[in-house]
């Protein structure tokens, strides 16, 4: 769980199951004295969710003291690497009841060697882990059980803001607990939980202990995973987040066929709509992603996309910003073909792309150049380097490199992976700008 100042955002831990493709009508009403209750609904779906947990070590790396690497010699490490035993508690969601699938979140099941799966009618089963995505933070684990629910899933690029919503999951680890509200927005991002965001949010109350439990619909079908909330001490104060079930299903179906998601890549770089620029371009509404570069040799450029295009639609659903378009095309598998919606020249039209893989290498940043020593680098889906982890009190973290951040350019001069950063680093030698893009800002980082 991340400790963050105030407001927090707080990773959840819980646990949901799913049924036999159990479609309840709508529970306004029960059959005696016709009083409102979700009762009959929740009977159908409950089943279907489960707790897990999860047990195994972690590697935590504890660094010294410049006093003491000095005592010692500096050819002694920065971080020391240390291994703790830790157990977790979460939710998971059964979304096929004969082949025994569960989804749950990531980090309910990150680094555990031992997962079990407890029904909600009391029997345990021993979870295989078929893979996952850390970024979107999804997992897909398999057990071996008869007579499993599995739950149905819905449509999540037709919901609406006031739609309702109801929470299924065990927080406080107190046990299986529903809660309702409403779909408060769609297609939050920028929040700094996971590197792919594209959350529900809903006011239904999810407090720590509900990740990978489920958010339902009043027909019990599944429109997301319960993943984070936003608050001051790990409470619930109405503002919960989840993962789009269309977003779960695409990454839990490559997991399923390649057994790891193969992710799908534009190969642009670009910036969220502003109200400011969305006037000046004759917009009605601050809403879109700006492409601001084309890289040469991708997707994007094979299937004639532009710079001064603005994307407004992934394959009919509305762009709100370019981090949602990030998730959106992110977690759509390589190989497969979008459709765009973008407005060019003040006209509206579309196009193909048939989307290609995205580069997996990751690298150490020191090997790069002295001052990002403590930082890992990785390329970005869209172009650029993105900065995964930066160790406080390195030279990274001290030139004022955080985690998140993009590398798009040294020098005004535009980059697109490690190996055109590595290249300039052996070319030029003294001091350089490194062009920065963080969240919605751009700024240049300075290193000798």
């Amino acid at each position: 769980m991340s400790v963050f100042n105030l407001p927090k955002i707080i990773i959840l831990t819980a646990c949901l199951a799913i049924p036999t493709f159990a479609n309840a009508g709508i529970p306004w009403f029960n059959d005696n004295d016709k009083q409102p209750t979700l009762a009959p609904m929740l009977e159908k779906t409950t089943p279907a969710v489960v707790n897990i947990s999860a047990a195994g070590t972690k590697v935590e790396k504890q660094e010294i003291p410049e006093v003491f690497r000095r005592f010692f010699g500096h050819q002694s490490p920065r971080n020391q690497q240390t291994e703790r035993p830790f157990s977790s508690v979460g939710s998971g969601v059964i979304i096929d009841a004969k082949k025994g699938y569960v989804v749950t979140n990531h980090h309910v099941i990150d680094n555990a060697d031992e997962i079990v799966v407890t029904l909600k009618d009391g029997r345990q089963f021993d979870a295989k882990k078929l893979g996952s995505d850390p970024k979107s933070d999804v997992a897909l684990l398999q057990i071996s059980a008869d007579n499993l629910t599995a739950i149905g899933i819905a449509n999540s690029d037709e919901l609406r803001v006031g739609d309702f919503a109801i929470a299924i999951g065990n927080p406080f680890g107190l046990g299986q607990t529903v809660t309702s509200g409403i779909v408060s927005a769609l297609g939050r991002s920028g929040l700094g939980v996971e590197k792919l965001e594209n959350f529900i949010q809903t006011d239904a109350a999810i407090n720590s202990g509900n990740s990978g439990g489920a958010l339902v619909n009043f027909k019990g079908d599944l429109i997301g995973i319960n993943t984070a909330i936003l608050g001051p001490n790990g409470g619930n104060v109405g503002i919960g987040f989840a993962i789009p079930s269309n977003m779960m299903q695409s990454l839990v179906d490559q997991i399923i066929e390649y057994g790891e998601v193969k992710r799908g890549v534009l190969g642009i770089s670009g910036r969220s709509i502003t109200a400011e620029s969305a006037k000046s371009w004759g917009l009605d509404t601050p809403q879109g992603a700006f492409v601001e570069q084309v890289y040469p040799d991708t997707a994007a450029a094979e299937a004639g996309l532009k710079a001064g295009d603005i994307i407004v639609s992934v394959n009919g659903k509305t762009t709100v910003s370019f981090n949602e378009l990030r998730a959106q095309i992110a977690t759509i598998g390589a190989g497969k073909t979008v459709t765009l919606g973008i407005i060019r020249e003040s006209k509206e039209q579309s196009i193909d792309v048939v989307l290609r893989e995205a580069s997996a290498s990751k690298v150490e940043a020191a090997v790069l150049h002295p001052a990002l020593e403590g930082a890992e680098l990785s390329n970005a889906e869209d172009g650029g380097i993105s900065v995964d982890e930066v160790a406080s009190r390195s030279p990274a973290h001290a030139i004022g490199l955080k985690t998140g951040d993009i590398i798009v350019g040294v020098n005004r001069l535009r980059i697109k992976n490690i190996a055109e950063l590595r290249e300039i680093f052996d070319e030029k030698k003294g001091s350089v700008y490194l062009n920065i893009v963080r969240g919605q800002t751009s700024l240049y980082i300075f290193i000798r």
